[in-house]
């Protein structure tokens, strides 16, 4: 018999006194006190307890559930004597008329500390979790505001392909074999990125997309191997239209959907600057630690090391901490983390009662004085100095600084939004290993113009691009260009990363000759959904915005995938498995 729900459970209060209720839900606690059975009775909405009286026979299936019982029950909402105020619920209690046990479960495997690993296993488990609950249902209202805010601002929404063709965008394709033409395959989309495109030549003007994504790259806590964008493509526009959208949205959205106030307009900083001043680019604001560059305002004559570095090029950088209470354990695993950054070394200098220490003093004499003074350290303060070429000791102080983040709590404010625009990227980045030149985002980034004149021959690293990345709290939340619509300088830019005529027409052949047919001004942005959203519901990874995640060997413990096919499939698809 199936009773027909008429509440749901959390939401039953005092002004339901007297009501009669159908509740539907699963059985969360059971206490067996003879005539009476009292149960824990939950639904996503919350707990309400039942209270069964067994000498009513309509009751008799309360006596045999136990945890994770799928139950129904009819009955009356009344005053709880004994109210409990830990429980929304807690005034109040219903009295079984009926009770029906719908399906029965065994022992339950998961426990209030499951690890990881067995939470994704039974992930249909986990998924009734007050935790859980709450985030797939945030993520369903976050995206419906951001739906809502797109469709007043004149947004059409347009699926693209999932069954692709494989080009070169910097990570690994999915690929998928074609049975019906053996040898060829299709890819999974890395991004709908030239789709988009695609859809501002035919004159769609403002595109969006909740999209899947999917990348074989090597993983960690905020990736995944297919993972949700929101896509978005408009005609006709700059930077400025760009980011001037993705912040009314946002401020919109994120009030709308989690009930917070974020200050706009956002910050903006070129990726030399963020480079340079925090050694990353997506860097974490929420805290200070800025990277001073003191090479020419200190005397290092006769110190060697530094003497040496200084004439092959390099710079004196450093970080200055407040607080002297970093132990020689500290100071050797942020030594370790510089060099895995690709420093040398890590030199560092404390002052505690008026007195100075470093690892190098007694090799500097008096030239301890002149770093103490121009970099003002004081009592209780401790410095920590790079010395290499500019951007290594940039990046290895910045490394540090998140270090020093997280081991001194320097982000005060666990609720502060910082958002950051990143601009002016590298158009291009140096292969040593191929010996060529390759875009640094996709090669229909449009460039800067002015430097393409200056650069394109002589030295394109020097030439910025219309990339930008939004960065939230330190982390890339975000990014976007204005792309080439300029179907000569687009060939310029193939020339430039040594893409052949045939490779050109292989890879991106039908897009080249689109760009030809009147392409408009373009350009775009894709925020990471899910990413957007561990920051937003404070969760350190990914894994838990997703209804049914991958582990981080992109395996999915639940259905035991990926997993092997039989030879017939095989045979078919005129695959050969080669022994590893």
């Amino acid at each position: 018999m199936l009773l027909k729900r008429t509440d749901y459970c959390g939401n039953l209060r005092m002004t339901d006194v007297e009501k009669s209720v159908v509740l539907n839900g699963w059985v969360k606690k059971v206490r067996d006190f003879g005539k009476f059975i009292f149960i824990d009775l939950w639904d996503h909405s919350g707990i309400v307890q039942i209270v069964c009286d067994m000498e009513n026979e309509n009751l008799k299936d309360a006596k045999s559930v136990v945890f994770g019982d799928s139950v129904g029950v009819k009955g009356v909402v009344v005053e709880r004597q004994n109210k409990n105020d830990k429980l929304p619920t807690g005034e109040i209690e219903v009295v079984a008329e009926v009770f029906v046990k719908y399906s029965s479960s065994p022992a339950y495997p998961l426990t209030e500390n499951a690890s990881d690993e067995t939470r994704l296993k039974y992930r249909y488990l986990d998924i009734r979790t007050e935790r859980m609950q709450r985030n797939l249902r945030m993520r369903h209202k976050f995206i419906k505001a951001i739906r809502d805010f797109l469709d007043e601002e004149e947004f059409i929404e347009v699926e693209t392909p999932i069954l692709s063709k494989s080009t070169p965008e910097g990570a690994r394709d999915y690929l998928v074999p074609s049975r019906i033409q053996p040898g060829m395959f299709y890819a999974l989309p890395q991004s709908p990125q030239i789709y988009k495109q695609l859809l501002m030549i035919g004159g769609v003007d403002k595109y969006f997309q909740i999209a899947k994504s999917f990348r074989d790259e090597d993983l960690r806590a905020n990736r995944q191997p297919e993972f949700t964008q929101l896509d978005m493509e408009l005609s006709y526009v700059d930077e400025e239209d760009i980011f001037s959208l993705m912040e009314r949205m946002l401020k919109k959205v994120i009030e709308k959907s989690f009930g917070k106030k974020i200050s706009t307009p956002f910050e903006r900083m070129p990726y030399i600057d963020a480079i340079e001043y925090y050694g990353i680019d997506k860097p974490d604001l929420r805290f200070g630690l800025k990277i001073d560059d003191i090479t020419d305002d200190i005397d290092v004559s006769g110190f060697k090391v530094f003497e040496d570095a200084i004439k092959n090029n390099g710079r004196i950088k450093a970080i200055k901490l407040d607080s002297a209470e970093v132990t020689r354990k500290m100071i050797d695993k942020y030594t370790d983390i510089a060099k895995k950054a690709g420093a040398k070394g890590l030199v560092w200098f404390k002052k505690k009662n008026g007195e100075l220490t470093s690892s190098i003093l007694k090799f500097l004499n008096d030239k301890g004085v002149s770093i103490e003074r121009r970099c003002e350290i004081k009592d209780n303060e401790t410095v920590f100095i790079v010395v290499d070429e500019s951007v290594v000791a940039s990046e290895a102080l910045g490394a540090v600084r998140l270090a020093l983040r997280d081991d001194f709590s320097l982000v005060k404010d666990e609720d502060e939004l910082k958002f950051l625009w990143v601009t002016e990227f590298p158009m291009f980045k140096y292969n040593e290993e191929e010996k060529r030149y390759e875009t640094e985002h996709h090669p229909f980034t449009m460039p800067n113009l002015d430097d393409v004149e200056r650069y394109i021959d002589s030295e394109p690293l020097k030439i910025r691009s219309k990339a930008y990345d939004l960065v939230l709290n330190g982390e890339e939340i975000a990014s976007g260009s204005i792309r080439n619509h300029i179907s000569s300088l687009q060939d310029k830019i193939f020339e430039r990363i040594s893409l052949s005529e045939e490779e050109k027409q292989e890879k991106f052949g039908f897009f080249v000759n689109a760009l030809k047919y009147g392409t408009p001004p373009h350009g775009g942005i894709a925020p990471g959904i899910d990413r957007l959203l561990q920051i937003l519901l404070k969760e350190e990874s990914i894994r838990d915005v997703i209804a049914f995640p991958k582990t981080m060997k992109a395996s999915c413990l639940m259905t035991e995938s990926p997993s092997a096919v039989s030879e017939k499939q095989l045979e078919e698809l005129k695959i050969i498995i080669k022994n590893v």
